[in-house]
């Protein structure tokens, strides 16, 4: 856990001060956020604020997990190899990111049809999926049940689906969550912390290195993030770590705690859900004042900041929750 720790400071250092010159070039290159118009208008001064800062989290995760993936090249046992899957997931999926934040900044908004992004995402989800459960992975095709000592061993037939759902699902729910100023990087901390902690239990040492290296990255995006913010994450930030955030969920075999420990991604993500069913089947009446939730609530009254710091209280509860079930 020392070693752990050790890395998250490491990747917050190192994000930290690569910051400022990210967010400079940004500005120089006119990469600023598009609001949409149907949006809270307060959210209207929000307009061109540097946007892409996921890279800020990314760039720093692969660099230092990449140093330490040379370093068992020399000889030297500073990472697993298992870390390569959640890499791999991350590196991906921020490439899909990267392109989707410059077409919409290009094209005002319009961005990667939702097919398009949708189809890379599935090709990577079942990539990553198939090398889990082929591979020679622990909790590969498995799923441990709270009160049950062994885990419960799943046909690939089964699992492989479930898996692909389940990043896709994470990716898209993350990035819904990424719509005020320090609320997708919060709960984002919280759920790999959270699975941190599990992964220690289970003592797979390098996954916990893995979390708390990205949890130190997230904490200095929140550092510019943090209202009034100065960047936003983007595609690049929010569904990558959404789509990292499922991979670890899997590899800790622990992934039924996801929507526990992600409570608040899934109350995001069922809102936007029933807001468009409710709209189709009333034929036009709505069942929140705006999709996804932190909208329903800043309509409501609530601050930007009330509403950051409730949802992520909720999801420090949601996350002690899922702990204790994980030890159950």
């Amino acid at each position: 856990m020392a070693y752990s720790l050790t890395l998250g400071a490491i990747s917050f250092l190192l994000s930290v001060i690569w910051g400022v010159p990210l967010i400079s070039a940004l500005k120089k290159y006119k990469i600023g956020q598009q609001i949409r118009v149907e949006g809270p208008s307060t959210h209207q001064v929000k307009a061109g604020t540097p946007t892409m800062g996921g890279l800020l989290m990314v760039v720093s995760i692969l660099l230092i997990t990449g140093v330490l993936n040379i370093g068992n090249w020399l000889g030297l046992t500073l990472i697993g190899r298992s870390i390569l899957v959640p890499m791999g997931i991350m590196a991906s999926f921020a490439v899909v990111g990267v392109i989707d934040d410059l077409a919409t900044v290009k094209s005002s908004m319009r961005g990667l049809s939702a097919r398009s992004k949708f189809g890379l995402q599935f090709v990577l989800a079942a990539v990553a999926t198939l090398v889990m459960s082929l591979g020679d992975f622990q909790y590969a095709n498995a799923v441990a049940l709270p009160g049950i000592d062994n885990l419960i061993e799943l046909s690939p037939i089964i699992y492989v689906p479930v898996a692909i759902f389940i990043i896709l699902g994470t990716s898209n729910a993350v990035n819904l969550s990424d719509g005020l100023d320090g609320l997708a990087g919060s709960l984002a901390a919280v759920a790999f912390v959270a699975y941190g902690v599990v992964a220690f239990l289970q003592g797979q040492i390098w996954l916990v290195a893995f979390d708390f290296t990205v949890v130190g990255a997230i904490m200095a995006f929140l550092w510019y993030n943090a209202y009034p913010a100065e960047l936003f994450m983007g595609e690049v930030g929010s569904g990558t770590l959404g789509a990292t955030l499922a991979v670890v969920a899997l590899m800790s075999g622990q992934w039924l705690l996801l929507p526990i420990v992600g409570i608040m991604f899934v109350a995001e993500a069922a809102s936007v859900i029933l807001q468009v069913g409710y709209f189709k089947w009333t034929k036009g009446k709505r069942f929140f004042k705006m999709s996804p939730l932190h909208n329903h609530f800043e309509l409501s009254g609530w601050s930007e900041t009330q509403i950051t710091q409730r949802f992520w209280l909720l999801s420090i509860l949601a996350a002690m929750i899922g702990i204790a079930l994980a030890l159950i």
